[in-house]
Order: C-alpha cells, then sequence, then structure tokens
C-alpha cells in the first residue's frame, strides 16, 4: 500500500493543477513530475483526473454565458429545424462530436493510462517531441479565422488531437490549440475552443476516476477525502486566472514561449532520470 499524502503535498499538487491544465505544458506530466521530484512517489492518474474537475469547474464559471448560450441555441435547433443554422447550435454538435475520439481511445487505453504511460521517460520525451508539433503550428499555422468561422472538420480534427493529451507529456491544450493553429484559426480563436471541447471529455473522466482516488494504490500518495477536496478546489482558483492569463497572452505573443520551457523541463527530467535522481517509475 502507498503512503498517504500530507496536506502539504495535497496543495502542492492542486496549485501545480491550477496552474498548468490550460497551458500548453501538460498538467498531467507536470503533476508526475513534480510529484516525483520532491515528494518521490507518484500522486496517481486517479488524483489528476479528479483535481481536473476543479479546473473544469473554472471553465464553467469563465464562459458561462458562452455555454449558456450554445446550450439553449443547440436544445432549440433540435426541435426547430429553422434555427439549426445558427452557429451557437453548430458549437455544441462540434463540441460533442469532437470529444469522441478522446472518449473513445481514453475507454480502450484506460490501464495504459494508468500505468505504462506515466513513466517518467516517456513523459520527458513526449515534452521535447511535442513542442516541435507545437513550433510548427505556431510557424506554419496562417492564424486569420476567428471561432465564427469554426466548422466541424476544425471540431473533429482538434479533437482527435485532444485524444494524444491521454499521454503525459503532450498536453491537451497544447494538441488542440496546435491543430487549430495548422487549420487557420488565430490563437485566441483555437484557445476558446479548445477550452469548451475540454469540458464533456476531463468532467467524465473525473467523475469515472472519483471511486478510484478513495481506493487506497498499490503504490505512490494516497489522498483521503478532505485532501482531495481542498486540491480540487484550490485547482478552481488557480484555473481561473490562468484561463483569463492565457486568452490575454496568446492574443499578443507567439506560443514559442511555451516550446522553450517545454524543452528546459523535458531536458531536466532526463537529466534527473539519467544520473538516478529520480526514479522512472
Amino acid at each position: 500500500m502507498g503512503e498517504s499524502m500530507t496536506w502539504i503535498q495535497a496543495i502542492v499538487l492542486g496549485i501545480v493543477q491550477g496552474l498548468t491544465e490550460f497551458l500548453p505544458v501538460s498538467s498531467s506530466g507536470h503533476l508526475r513530475i513534480v510529484s516525483e521530484v520532491f515528494f518521490g512517489s507518484d500522486a496517481g492518474a486517479s488524483f489528476t483526473a479528479v483535481t481536473q474537475l476543479g479546473t473544469e469547474a473554472a471553465v464553467l464559471v469563465y464562459f458561462a454565458r458562452d455555454i449558456w448560450r450554445i446550450l439553449l441555441a443547440w436544445f432549440r435547433g433540435l426541435l426547430h429545424k429553422e434555427l439549426r443554422a445558427d452557429h451557437d447550435y453548430k458549437m455544441g454538435w462540434y463540441v460533442l462530436l469532437g470529444t469522441i475520439p478522446i472518449g473513445i481511445l481514453g475507454f480502450v487505453l484506460k490501464d495504459e493510462v494508468r500505468t505504462v504511460a506515466r513513466n517518467l521517460w516517456l513523459v520527458a520525451t513526449m515534452l521535447i517531441v511535442f513542442s516541435a508539433v507545437i513550433a510548427a503550428a505556431e510557424y506554419y499555422g496562417p492564424k486569420k479565422r476567428g471561432i465564427e468561422q469554426l466548422t466541424l472538420r476544425d471540431g473533429l480534427v482538434m479533437g482527435t488531437a485532444q485524444a494524444m493529451a491521454l499521454i503525459p507529456g503532450v498536453s491537451r491544450s497544447g494538441g488542440t490549440i496546435s491543430a487549430g493553429l495548422f487549420l487557420g484559426l488565430n490563437r485566441e480563436a483555437a484557445a476558446r475552443y479548445s477550452f469548451l471541447l475540454a469540458i464533456p471529455a476531463v468532467v467524465a473522466s473525473g467523475l469515472f476516476s472519483l471511486p478510484d482516488a478513495f481506493e487506497p494504490a498499490g503504490e505512490g500518495l494516497n489522498a483521503s477525502g478532505p485532501q482531495l477536496l481542498v486540491a480540487t478546489v484550490i485547482a478552481f482558483g488557480v484555473g481561473y486566472a490562468a484561463i483569463a492569463w492565457l486568452l490575454r497572452f496568446v492574443t499578443n505573443h507567439s506560443m514559442y514561449w511555451f516550446v522553450g520551457y517545454r524543452i528546459l523541463l523535458g531536458v531536466l527530467v532526463l537529466a534527473l532520470l539519467g544520473t538516478g535522481v529520480i526514479s522512472a517509475t
């Protein structure tokens, strides 16, 4: 049986989740790295999934008006054919259909995601390798279309890219935003759709993982119910601030800043692994 998580660990990991969930740097990768480097154990995939409920709650609050408008348009469009030309109605379908790839792969690969995918050699490698994808998207993406010009094809391609985030180190937002840039969306439009697209998948994952989070793990850190709650609330508060910051940042700055950070972190983790300072599993 693994060791019990301390309150300091729960608070630190909640902050890390909130800070990194929406940035294209991989929150699951950061939780894995921070828990290993500073605490010598893995907080686990279930802890990650549950605390993501906090950051997704931040999305629901931050985009409440947009979400409500989309939901109303979607339900009205289902009942009235003449209203289906509304872009908000279409956006509802884009989010639902874009969620299918990660839903299917997440279910099929759920055991691998909780075990072999959390190996730090893989996490560090993906931090570096996927940096090239983000850099290429920034360099080659036309970045001309706004959110109102999003199409079904965009939604499906970005949804498929989101599924790559099942591997810690890739980054869900990094994958979807990069796909959006390749498709010609501007950074803010790609980021906004990325946030909306994450809601069904991350909420479903968090709720699905909730029972497992209370089961003693074979190894690693075991969080109590109150610790999970506090970490999730912290992730909500920090995540809300991170959303506002990222939307302002990507409007005026390139993605290269995140590329540089990912490469430096990946190289550092590989060095720590190579010298035996930390364990890969």
